[in-house]
């Protein structure tokens, strides 16, 4: 008589894993991170919006969103305003990237020879904490009110941090690889170019895109003496009339275009260096 074979027994399904909103470190959905950051804007022109239209706040001080959005509109319609958004454009990735051509090779190079590195690392450091404003009246001496003087005022706040946190990087690469790179045959300038450069190409383009936030900043104090032009030109203008809408809309305007920016610049570090983020 043969035995009845033994019925698998199914185990039960696992519990349904909780996520917890506020838990430390806990990850959310690409749309709800989107649907929070969104909830946010939205929350600020609400406040903003009760705090004008309800009289809260003088006009005089404070524009409401609807005088903002019409002024707005005639900057553009009337005012050429697009052609100031271009020469602050124009003035912002001109001298970050003249600051970029010259920062990035000279951080790579402190932060692979220590003899580099403490050649220059002290006056760097130095004129990191200098702000870029204070160079203004020698600027114009040197250089005059024209391009070039503007292009420097973003050179000076970008080329100094840039060098450093670039240094930083390269000088933080793994030792394992170096020594495993010596032990396969590869010289110095091997080194360099096989390892210690594509190790840190990731964290130098995230230094980029940082920086060009900064330089963002550095355009309007730029833009704010002897210009004829830019963004900073129309907010100078705006701040003597007192049209306080023409203002906020400026700064909207380049919180947008910075933000833009940044976008495109993660985007574009995510395809470079896909493999970063294994």
């Amino acid at each position: 008589m043969t035995a009845a074979p033994a019925r698998a027994v199914t185990p039960p399904p696992a519990p349904p894993v909780r996520r917890r909103v506020f838990a430390p470190l806990e990850p959310i959905s690409a749309s709800a991170r989107t649907m929070l950051g969104l909830g946010f804007f939205v929350l600020f022109v609400v406040v903003w919006g009760i705090a004008t239209l309800g009289g809260f706040v003088s006009p005089t001080f404070l524009a409401s969103p609807i005088t903002m959005v019409k002024e707005g509109w005639l900057l553009f319609t009337e005012y050429g305003f697009i052609g100031d958004i271009g020469m602050t454009v124009w003035r912002v990735f001109g001298g970050f990237l003249l600051a970029a051509v010259i920062a990035v090779p000279l951080g790579v190079a402190m932060g692979t020879w220590k003899t580099v590195e403490a050649f220059f690392e002290p006056f760097v450091s130095f004129c990191r904490y200098l702000p870029a404003s204070a160079f203004i009246p020698l600027l114009i001496l040197w250089a005059g009110l024209g391009e070039m003087q503007k292009l420097l005022v973003i050179f000076i706040g970008s080329f100094f941090q840039i060098v450093l946190m670039v240094a930083v990087t390269v000088g933080g690469a793994r030792r394992d690889l170096v020594e495993a790179a010596y032990t396969l045959g590869a010289n110095s300038r091997g080194i360099v170019a096989r390892v210690l450069i594509p190790g840190a190409a990731p964290g130098i383009a995230e230094t980029l895109r940082l920086v060009l936030g900064w330089a963002w900043t550095y355009v309007i104090v730029a833009e704010l003496i002897g210009s004829s032009s830019g963004i900073g030109h129309m907010i100078t203008d705006s701040q003597a009339l007192l049209n306080t809408g023409q203002i906020i809309f400026g700064i909207i305007v380049i919180g947008v275009i910075g933000l833009l920016s940044d976008f495109a610049f993660k985007a574009m570090n995510r395809r470079l260096f896909a493999w970063a983020a294994l």
